[in-house]
């Protein structure tokens, strides 16, 4: 379960810029090494450490040339990528250059294992403010009475 609590923040941008507002944050995210992750596949498979080691360095270099040529890969049940490059709209033919593309970016599509371990999540949002509200909800219903509620 992943536990949130309430901070105040203030709008950056748009029509609201200036005001306070309120959004859920972690408390503790929870962050996994690359240390841990070879350890872990190390404990589960047959392979030594060396070999975990060599492996994910070969696919970071796989993943940089794959990337470099603008091309994508899959990944199996995990995960496939693919690069792209957006264009901006410009109002003239003549006007599409290499300078109307913009930056390069690596699209991330999930494999259904991951997606459904996603909508797994349990999350539990720390909110001292609803909390105060349920309480003094309950202690009104007790003074007013104990009787059976219509409804």
């Amino acid at each position: 379960m992943i536990s949130f609590k309430v901070v105040e923040t203030v709008h950056r941008i748009g029509p609201k810029k200036g005001q306070k507002a309120f959004n859920a944050v972690p408390k503790a995210p929870m962050k996994f090494s690359s240390d841990w992750l070879v350890n872990r596949i190390v404990r589960e498979t047959s392979l030594s450490e060396g070999d975990v080691r060599n492996v994910i360095i070969t696919l970071r270099n796989i993943t940089i040339e794959v990337i470099s040529l603008g091309g994508s890969l899959d990944l199996g049940d995990l995960f496939s990528f693919r690069t792209t490059i957006p264009s901006k709209m410009v109002d003239n033919e003549k006007d599409v250059t290499a300078e109307s593309l913009k930056r390069p970016r690596v699209l991330v599509r999930w494999k259904s294992a991951v997606t459904e371990a996603l909508k797994k999540i349990e999350v539990d949002v720390d909110n001292p403010a609803r909390r105060k509200t349920k309480e003094g909800k309950e202690e009104k219903k007790k003074k007013e009475g104990g009787g059976p509620e219509a409804g």
